[in-house]
């Protein structure tokens, strides 16, 4: 688990010389380990396919269905009618998804601290069979709860667009070009891929 990123920094730099723009203009990246995975997650499952602005509105209209706590616990989401998260935003996927994250939590199927023990590809075995996970989830939970310097997210569309951008493509990559583009960037490709996204806001 990383929390100083120099080395990425430096390895980029002489991997690839046109990232060292983007590290010029953008500084450092801002990923660092996050103390709750099961937070994460839950608020990874309410954010996809939704706006950042959407999303953080969604998310706080959850959370305050629980006013006593930071964040539910899994019994009290479990308990919750499916009509108050419908009210605040959530679809009834959405819905079925929390929950059932928060079912596989009691059944000690996905355990909290685990998944900073485990590799990439156990972690990855271990959330892939709650509803509403996906690869992408997945890969955006490694990135930025855990912080693996390794992850190559090549179903999201930021991403696909930043290297055809940065590597001057006429289409958008799929994901077995992205992987020999990215091959470079090994291994640190989750900072590379921070400033694929970068590149979108330049």
């Amino acid at each position: 688990m990383a929390s100083d990123w120099t080395a990425a920094i430096s390895h980029l730099r002489t991997a690839d010389s046109r990232i060292g723009a983007l590290i010029d203009r953008h500084g450092h990246p801002t990923i660092a380990p996050r103390k709750d995975p099961i937070q994460s997650l839950a608020r990874a499952i309410v954010g996809q396919q939704l706006s950042t602005m959407a999303a953080s509105t969604i998310w706080g209209r959850f959370l305050a269905l629980y006013p006593k706590a930071k964040f539910p616990k899994p019994a009290e989401i479990l308990a919750t009618d499916d009509t108050k998260l419908r009210a605040a935003g959530l679809s009834g996927a959405k819905a079925a998804a929390i929950k059932d994250l928060a079912r596989h939590v009691i059944e000690k199927k996905v355990v909290p601290a685990q998944p900073g023990k485990l590799d990439d590809v156990a972690v990855s075995a271990m959330l892939l069979p709650v509803r509403g996970i996906g690869p992408w989830s997945v890969d955006m939970f490694l990135m930025f709860c855990l912080a693996r310097p390794d992850v190559l997210p090549v179903g999201d569309l930021g991403i696909r667009k930043g290297m055809q951008i940065h590597f001057g493509l006429r289409k958008l990559p799929e994901a077995k070009r992205m992987l020999a583009l990215a091959t470079p960037w090994r291994p640190y490709r989750t900072i590379a891929s921070w400033y694929m996204w970068r590149l979108l806001e330049s």
